[in-house]
């Protein structure tokens, strides 16, 4: 299933073979790969460049858990763990895991993609583009090695830029891009692009998540992941599957209370267990839903 908490669009997109207009917000780019734009938080320490890394450090296992990639906001009181987007600062004191889109292209940055590396972008048999209908998201390109390889190259800049603004884990999302390619991609090709990902992270003191899918079995682990970011686990009954390959290192997002319900009574207990809005939005949005177990 696709990640299903990015901030809900508010435009619509237009997609042909050779354009694709958004008009959402400008976002800026002057040749180089989007990086995020972020400065570590006060009392934090942001890990320069040029440093040495510490070792990967995983999520506290049955941490408290707020999910903000869609909106950062001060976490609730008693919340240790937070994930918030790449271009967002990282949370004071709290463990942060940086959200990245890495198998797919976020809206305010298609201008950037066409103009700097539109062949990495996936095309169908009639040259328009491949996208994900429910977000309006082109996928990337990660069908062969050259491609992988240089799509890798621009998301590890991403993984730098978490690692300096003080975050401490990854979150790709989008793992599951191939199931939305029309054939075009495949598993093998995901697992593959995830054994570029995963070393970079590590090499970066960060820890790096799986996001969603049961379908890579034990190949997500094998590919260098190091915890799961589970989905609506509980309401799609596939929170046994998340444990069975991670132990207790899974964090569970669910979006309506029967299945917060559900995830709390099966693994509750053990892994960590939030209840949010699907828009992710903050607090005095109208919508903002936060619960935990």
């Amino acid at each position: 299933m696709a990640g299903v908490t990015r901030s809900v669009l508010i435009a619509c997109t237009v997609l042909t073979a050779t354009t694709l207009t958004v008009t959402v917000g400008a976002y800026v780019h002057a040749g180089a790969a989007p990086v995020p734009v972020v400065s570590a938080a006060s009392g934090s320490s942001a890990v320069p460049a040029s440093s040495a890394v510490s070792a990967t450090v995983l999520p506290p296992v049955n941490a408290t858990f707020d999910y903000q990639i869609g909106a950062a906001y001060p976490p609730p009181s008693g919340v240790r763990v937070v994930s918030r987007d790449r271009q967002d600062p990282i949370a004071a004191n709290l463990y942060n895991i940086c959200y990245v889109n890495a198998f797919q292209v976020q809206p305010d940055e298609v201008d950037w993609w066409q103009s700097q590396h539109d062949d990495l972008l996936l095309r169908d048999s009639d040259g328009d583009y491949v996208v994900d209908g429910d977000w309006n998201e082109i996928l990337l390109d990660i069908s062969t090695s050259a491609k992988r390889a240089a799509i890798a190259g621009i998301v590890q800049s991403w993984f730098d830029g978490c690692a300096r603004a003080g975050y401490q884990a990854i979150e790709p999302d989008n793992i599951d891009s191939y199931e939305r390619s029309k054939g075009l991609l495949g598993i093998d090709d995901a697992v593959a692009y995830l054994e570029l990902l995963a070393p970079h992270a590590h090499d970066m003191g960060l820890a790096i998540g799986q996001k969603n899918t049961t379908d890579l079995g034990t190949r997500g682990r094998s590919a260098g992941l190091d915890f799961a970011i589970a989905e609506e686990c509980g309401r799609y009954h596939e929170c046994d599957y998340f444990t069975g390959v991670y132990g207790d290192n899974v964090i569970v997002i669910e979006y309506t209370d029967t299945a917060f319900t559900k995830a709390c009574s099966v693994v509750g207990d053990e892994v960590s267990v939030v209840r949010r809005d699907v828009g992710v939005t903050a607090p005095g949005s109208g919508t903002y839903r936060y619960g935990s177990c």
